[in-house]
């Protein structure tokens, strides 16, 4: 299949054009709302846990980009972009969990984003690429944001009962995902745009529980 070759993955979609898709399109702004707000909570934090949500507010941004363009292109280029900025914004908010809440130091912590990579790209190799509507993919993400909840509730419960929150609210919007397809007969709009909307939430929540740091962070070398 070509890169340029269109690709009808979710119900909302029966056909070409940039409007195929209007809910799952508009939904996306979600994401540019919550790059925006974390964008200015970051103003209000300690330099070096700023510069972090500044980071992660520009990687939300790109997401929200990656997926509108999968949304209204709906080309195999566009899909790959899609999928791109979400695994780098996963990447980035674990390297910065691991410094600035679990303290550890930035080597080792940039070596456990790559291990993540390295099991992410293992999972999408052994999994069913069309299990669960495609959403079975998301296995690792889902896997280590457990993992990083619990972290944060031994080690910064303010954090943590955030994460859990956040973890929770994953869960719902995964389980929208799953079910756009099998809804279509009886729902043509499908549900993939609650993904959007509920994954912009846990987005700038995940960033916004960093944030829950600043005053224990910024006192820890950089």
């Amino acid at each position: 299949m070509s890169l340029s070759d269109p690709i009808v993955a979710y119900c909302e979609r029966t056909g070409p054009g940039l409007l195929a898709e209007p809910l799952n399109a508009a939904s996306n702004l979600a994401f540019f709302y919550a790059a925006v707000r974390l964008w200015s909570l970051a103003s209000r934090q300690a330099p070096r846990v700023a510069r972090r949500l500044r980071g992660l507010a520009v990687l939300l941004a790109l997401v929200g980009a990656g997926s509108l363009s999968f949304h209204t292109v709906a080309t195999g280029w566009a899909s790959i972009l899609d999928v791109l900025f979400i695994g780098v914004f996963n990447v980035v908010f674990l390297v910065d969990f691991l410094e600035l809440v679990a303290r550890w130091p930035r080597a080792r912590a940039w070596a456990a984003g790559g291990a993540f990579i390295v099991f992410d790209r293992a999972c999408g190799l052994l999994l069913p690429a069309g299990a669960l509507n495609g959403s079975l993919l998301y296995l690792p993400a889902t896997l280590v944001l457990l993992v990083l909840t619990a972290t944060a509730l031994r080690m910064a419960p303010r954090a943590g009962r955030m994460l859990l929150r956040a973890s929770a609210v994953f869960g719902v919007s995964l389980v929208a995902r799953t079910l756009d397809q099998a809804l279509c007969p009886s729902w043509s709009w499908g549900t993939h745009w609650i993904w959007h909307g509920l994954n912009a939430w846990v987005l700038l929540t995940l960033g916004v529980a960093l944030a829950e740091e600043a005053p224990q962070s910024n006192a820890a070398p950089s």
